[in-house]
């Protein structure tokens, strides 16, 4: 969603103290896929509710996973840019789930958007709830994550903290970072191709 900067979160945004956030909570850990001796490590700020960054989950991920990550050339780490307060809800629900759904419950998300994100007279909650309790999520710890400020907080905070640093305002942008080249950055929906082919190059095999 090449969206020049989200709106609806500036205003809590601007509340969140500089260090609100633990940086030992768990919840706040990578969220990465791939092994950590990769040579190369991405890192996609993406957003639950971009309909571009749904597309390249479905379209492009696959392969890069089956030719990247599965071989060992590329650690895969998701970092949440929530652009409206759905989509920060979504987020803070996935970071409160295990480690190990993360991933699984995130592509189910991007999968299924014009269901609970865009469908007409949608309820957002209700539908991210029922999600949530397919990924084993009890209702009680639903409602009391989408109320955890502290979560919402440290979200927020990542997020004002990817923009100052990698100067990210849209998603999906990709960090790249690998022997020959670090904080390569990279926005919208790529092909495997093109892709690949700056993996290649941020690890040193190009050409």
């Amino acid at each position: 969603m090449t969206l020049p900067r989200r709106t609806l979160l500036v205003a809590p945004l601007a509340l969140v103290p500089a260090l609100a956030w633990a940086a030992d909570d768990p919840r706040m850990a990578d969220r990465a896929v791939g092994a950590a001796t990769a040579p190369v490590t991405v890192q996609e700020y993406f957003s639950l509710t971009c309909p571009h960054c749904a597309r390249f989950a479905k379209d492009t991920l696959p392969q890069i996973r089956k030719d990247l990550i599965d071989t060992g050339k590329l650690r895969w780490v998701y970092e949440d840019f929530p652009l409206d307060q759905v989509a920060l809800m979504a987020a803070m629900v996935a970071r409160a789930l295990p480690p190990a759904r993360y991933e699984p419950f995130v592509l189910a998300l991007l999968a299924s958007q014009d269901r609970w994100a865009f469908a007409r007279d949608v309820n957002n909650t209700e539908e991210i709830a029922r999600m949530a309790a397919l990924a084993g999520m009890s209702r009680q710890s639903f409602d009391a994550t989408i109320q955890d400020t502290s979560l919402r907080d440290a979200i927020l905070t990542a997020q004002d903290q990817a923009e100052k640093a990698h100067h990210v305002n849209s998603t999906p942008t990709f960090i790249f970072n690998g022997p020959a080249q670090k904080n390569r950055a990279e926005s919208g929906e790529m092909t495997y191709d093109a892709f690949a082919k700056v993996v290649a190059e941020v690890g040193g095999t190009s050409g």
